[in-house]
């Protein structure tokens, strides 16, 4: 199996629709690799604009009049950043060779342990004395970080000309990934938020997602997963077509930025686990069905399995964390989202907003229902775009003039879709409930009526701030921002330097507030307790005893991996300095999770 080195043990996930757009053009020369979001071509268009006049590249507009324009938009500009890319690489290994300053700073960003750390400190120990000797050592040694992208599987809306349908292929995720294909790009695609057969179908459509003589593949496949067995049953899906997954990527289910996915109880440390265990067998598993679809399609056949990487994210937040993830399950890189919310070298986002983040503390993050796509929401009290949701519900305007609809994905009122958080469909909803205000009390009309107006436009208030951080015009009906950190971000509360925040993650400084900050696993199943306990209160009459089954056995899964993480204390040499307060809140919640009562199931 052929393995491929990279610089930091680190990466920087997708993060909303734009704090991450154009992530690979400020951190990629670095080795640092980011993951950037597709799905809004709008602006993905304005933001191609914006860089090719700041680094004076020709500019060709595509109109959205034109023949598949969300694809062509989406092609141009990774074509663009890939070559601000390149041109930044080229000139900071220039720098490098000229600057001793600049090559300390950059030795000072590396892993510790890391073999090119190694060899840039014996330059500097040599005293530089032979400038073609560091430049030859560069030229082998260092290489950017990965440009990747993002689609999420399930915004894939259908779209129309005129009341007339187009073909699926140009659905939202499937320009999207036709538009990352064309590209010139050798990087990965992450598909998040679940299966999606058609999408994933659609992918042997492109031939460089299909491996060489050589068995390399020009552009990758990653899997954002939560459990083991989604990753099986995903990677054989795919590997049935001849495609292969050349990454796993684990994250937390509830400790996480963005939309929340609620595993059935399993938590963090037991999944991963699983995956340490039985890496091997995903790996032949899909093997096996590759090479049968291969030679079916007349392909190039691979000698060995290739390459297959396993990641993992969600609510890292020390260094000890960060390396106890990569020595016990032996990860090749660990995820760290949110806190670059609050490294402007890194993320887009505007001096507001990130003010916010900062002073904003544990009690302030939350799991809301925001999202018009139904799944529960991490965000932040105070942003703008909640002030104004807030207002037009007092003036009974609630709803967004919703001008892009990437997510009007409720064929509730037409065929053509509408989106939840849109004034069309809350019009709609508000009005059926008056119909029924005389039949029901204060409290369940106020609740329904939240229900229904609860909802925010993400597609623009999740692209807001890259506008205001850039000086672009925000055009349409103002809607603010709306935000998506993970909730460990409430343990940052300052900006920082990216040299910093990469010298926080390898342990050489602190970059924590004061505020006592339980262990990334505590901190985790402190929300799935949280999750049961608000699950197990709001057991009706109408549930099912699969519905009743479902929340025992999440019970059950939660106890299991308490015990997990208790005897695992007992066995690893990491968290000794706070291993007594950890068993001691394991034990805690224990006590707790055990107190939860599934009512109905004992009546059943």
């Amino acid at each position: 199996m052929s393995t491929s080195k990279t610089i930091h043990t680190f990466h920087i996930p997708v993060m909303g629709l734009a704090y991450t757009i154009d992530s690979p053009i400020r951190v990629a020369h670095y080795g640092i690799s980011s993951v950037m979001s597709i799905i809004d071509d709008e602006i993905i268009e304005k933001m191609h604009l914006f860089y090719s006049k700041k680094c004076h590249f020709d500019y060709e507009g595509i109109s959205n009049k034109i023949h598949d324009y969300r694809a062509k938009r989406i092609t141009a500009y990774l074509n663009m950043v890939d070559d601000v890319v390149k041109q930044k690489f080229e000139a900071f290994k220039l720098e490098l060779t000229e600057n001793k300053q600049a090559l300390e700073n950059y030795i000072a960003m590396l892993p510790n342990k890391s073999e090119l750390k190694l060899g840039l400190q014996h330059f500097i120990d040599e005293g530089l004395a032979v400038k073609d000797n560091l430049k030859n050592y560069l030229e082998t040694h260092l290489s950017p970080g990965s440009i990747d992208v993002n689609i999420m599987t399930k915004v894939d809306k259908d779209n129309f000309i005129k009341n007339e349908q187009l073909p699926v292929i140009f659905n939202d995720a499937h320009a999207s990934l036709r538009g990352f294909a064309h590209s010139k790009l050798h990087s990965s695609v992450v598909l998040s938020a679940g299966m999606n057969p058609r999408l994933y179908s659609y992918f042997e459509s492109f031939n460089d997602f299909f491996p060489d003589t050589n068995g390399y593949l020009k552009k990758k496949i990653i899997l954002k997963v939560s459990d083991f067995r989604s990753a099986m049953i995903q990677g054989n899906f795919l590997a049935k077509k001849g495609l292969w997954v050349s990454e796993y990527r684990i994250e937390s289910g509830l400790n996480c930025g963005g939309h929340a996915f609620a595993t059935d109880g399993f938590i963090l440390g037991p999944i991963m686990e699983e995956f340490k265990q039985k890496k091997e067998q995903l790996i032949h598993s899909a093997h096996e069905l590759l090479i049968k679809a291969l030679v079916q399609k007349e392909m190039p056949l691979p000698e060995n399995p290739m390459e297959l990487k396993i990641t993992v994210q969600g609510g890292v937040g020390t260094a000890e964390e960060h390396d106890f993830l990569m020595e016990h399950y032996q990860v090749d890189a660990v995820g760290w989202g949110s806190p670059f919310l609050l490294v402007p070298e890194a993320t887009a986002v505007d001096e507001e907003t990130r003010t916010l983040l900062a002073k904003s503390e544990e009690k302030d993050f939350y799991i809301s229902q925001i999202s018009p796509l139904g799944v529960p929401f991490n965000t932040v009290k105070g942003t703008t775009n909640e002030a104004l949701k807030v207002k037009r519900i007092a003036e009974d305007k609630s709803g967004s003039s919703c001008p892009k609809k990437l997510l009007a994905l409720s064929k509730e009122f037409s065929e053509q879709g509408t989106c939840t958080a849109s004034r069309k469909y809350q019009d709609i909803k508000l009005d059926e409930l008056n119909a029924l205000k005389n039949d029901l009390s204060k409290t369940e009309f106020e609740n329904r009526k939240a229900k229904i107006t609860d909802k925010s436009c993400l597609c623009v208030g999740l692209v807001n701030a890259a506008y205001l951080e850039n000086g672009i015009k925000i055009k349409g009906e103002e809607q603010g921002i709306v935000i998506c950190p993970g909730p460990n971000l409430a343990y940052f509360d300052q900006v920082v330097s990216l040299s910093d925040m990469i010298r926080h993650i390898y342990g050489n400084i602190n970059v924590l507030g004061k505020t006592y900050r339980p262990n990334m696993f505590i901190n985790e199943l402190k929300m799935y307790v949280a999750y049961l306990k608000k699950e197990s209160v709001e057991v009706t009459s109408e549930m099912t005893s699969a519905q009743i089954k479902k929340l025992q056995s999440f019970k059950n899964n939660l106890l299991d991996g308490i015990e997990y993480y208790q005897k695992l204390l007992q066995e690893t040499l990491f968290f000794k300095l706070e291993s007594e307060t950890i068993q001691k809140e394991l034990q805690e919640y224990k006590n707790a999770v055990e107190a939860i009562e599934i009512k109905i199931l004992e009546l059943a």
